[in-house]
């Protein structure tokens, strides 16, 4: 059958591959597949290049728990809020989290409230502004997953090693395997292979997603971020679907090595111990999270400051869940382009510029 237009894909530097590479896929996919990306950047990557809507009708692409500022529990953020709300504190965040909505109240609120909200572009800007008040209380929002925790790891490091003492982290962090794991054994999802991320798996390694493949026979394969990536790990991914086999495979090997970043996992492994940890979707999911150790309880903040947070709620209406989960997609949602906008979310998936719901709003309304 003839390929569609591609709008997006006609102004890419490959398209001519581009093309071969779908026209490839189209004989490849003769039965229905489900195919599960578990990274922000590929959910944005999908949509801006009408991935979707160019690959073969059998074949969908179902975005899962991949935006850490999505799965981040309200619980966790209306903890933050509340931290940030007491008038020693200077919370300090990356800017996806400013506008995300708590039960209550969301940051960029708070602060128009008077709370010293301040949006820092990485740890080291953090540390710098608790150098810089040494009578204010520094909270960081460590919000993500393995990708960024070594960064974040490094700066509890260093603030522990330097003596400063009024700067601390509410660390939210979470962990790719275990939730693949959850999500394999969740009833009804029925996902046939994963697009694994190319980040994570930078500092990760392949051999991190080798339970999901032994324990529940799903192929994995390790993408990068541009189209020609996708769609290579896409055919990767139905080689083994024909040959009935399941492993992990790297596409993106220009970025992914065998042993992943030994360094940055070992920094991790330094500052952090797992800790059960909820996320948006997927309930609470055993040793899925980090929490700061015990010798660094000084720059823990939830050993700081104490609040409670047993009124936090998700937002009425809203299906972020179940769009992380791969269950929805944002049109299912009768909120969606309505209620909640980008201007105005109700969900996170809105706000994040990693989020489903922003990426089918910017590209696929």
């Amino acid at each position: 059958m003839p390929l569609p237009p591609l709008p997006y894909l006609d102004d890419f530097r490959d398209r001519g591959l581009v093309r071969s590479l779908l026209a490839d896929l189209e004989e490849r996919f003769s039965q229905p597949v489900k195919v599960m990306e578990i990274c922000g950047t590929h959910t944005m990557a999908v949509s801006r290049h009408g991935l979707r809507q160019a690959v073969p009708e059998n074949l969908s692409l179902i975005s899962g728990p991949g935006c850490p500022v999505c799965v981040t529990s309200n619980r966790d953020i209306d903890t933050f809020i509340e931290m940030a709300m007491r008038p020693e504190v200077i919370a300090a965040t990356f800017g996806d989290m400013l506008r995300v909505p708590g039960t209550r109240t969301g940051l960029a609120e708070a602060r128009s409230r008077g709370a010293d909200v301040r949006v820092v572009y990485s740890t080291l800007d953090a540390l710098a502004v608790a150098r810089k008040n040494p009578g204010r209380e520094v909270v960081f929002f460590g919000v993500g997953f393995e990708t960024t925790a070594p960064t974040v790891a490094a700066a509890i490091a260093e603030a522990a090693a330097s003596g400063l003492s009024n700067f601390s982290v509410f660390s939210a962090h979470k962990t790719m395997p275990p939730a693949l794991e959850a999500l394999s054994a969740a009833p009804g999802l029925s996902i046939d292979a994963y697009l694994c991320p190319g980040h994570v798996s930078a500092i990760i390694g392949p051999d991190a997603y080798a339970p999901v493949v032994s324990e529940h026979g799903i192929p994995c394969v390790i993408a990068g971020f541009e189209p020609v990536d996708i769609l290579q790990a896409l055919i990767m991914i139905a080689a083994q679907l024909v040959e009935g086999k399941a492993s992990v495979e790297v596409q993106y090997s220009r970025g992914v090595g065998p042993g992943g970043n030994p360094a940055a996992r070992d920094m991790m492994e330094l500052i952090f111990e797992p800790c059960d940890a909820e996320w948006r979707g997927l309930g609470t999911i055993p040793e899925s999270g980090l929490a700061i150790r015990h010798q660094f309880a000084g720059h823990d903040a939830t050993r700081r400051f104490e609040v409670d947070v047993s009124w936090s709620q998700e937002p009425r209406g809203c299906i972020c869940g179940a769009i992380l989960t791969g269950r929805k997609n944002p049109r299912d949602c009768d909120l969606f382009g309505r209620a909640c906008l980008p201007e105005k979310p109700v969900g996170p998936c809105m706000v994040s510029s990693e989020g489903t719901c922003a990426a089918y709003y910017q590209y696929e309304i």
